[in-house]
């Protein structure tokens, strides 16, 4: 029996830039790090300021295709089931893995299902926990 997913969504007072954010990654020994120009016209944010989240323990991650006309075209595996675009949320239940072929492999034995909807494409990865932080615009 498949599980449909739900979708807690974890961004509350941030968001990343809905035109251009610019998302990066870096990762060394199971963190991951992915930062991405913050929201400044709908949250409290510096102009051009980057958030940045960081991941542990992380196993796997994907920044790949699926850009804002494809979810809402319905060529994403979860338009029709997450509540809205543009927005970062931990998947609950389903199969995080189907769908996409394009995982790369950290080797960290995180397990929770996190994804995040930017403008130009989709970010995924399993990990063990997720924290949130600002970097000072330069």
């Amino acid at each position: 029996m498949v599980k449909i997913p739900s979708f807690l969504k974890l961004n509350r007072d941030w968001n990343a830039d809905p035109n251009a954010p610019e998302p990066g990654v870096a990762v060394t020994s199971g963190t991951l790090r992915l930062s991405f120009y913050l929201n400044d016209m709908a949250y409290r944010a510096e102009e051009r300021q980057r958030g940045q989240l960081t991941f542990l323990d992380c196993q796997v991650w994907r920044l790949g295709a699926t850009n804002d006309e494809g979810w809402y075209y319905g060529q994403c595996r979860y338009s029709r089931l997450a509540p809205a675009w543009g927005e970062f949320y931990e998947v609950m239940d389903g199969d995080p893995l189907c769908g996409p072929t394009d995982w790369r492999q950290i080797g960290g034995a995180g397990r929770r299902h996190f994804l995040f909807y930017f403008k130009d494409g989709t970010f995924e990865c399993l990990a063990a926990d997720w924290s949130f932080s600002r970097i000072a615009a330069t």
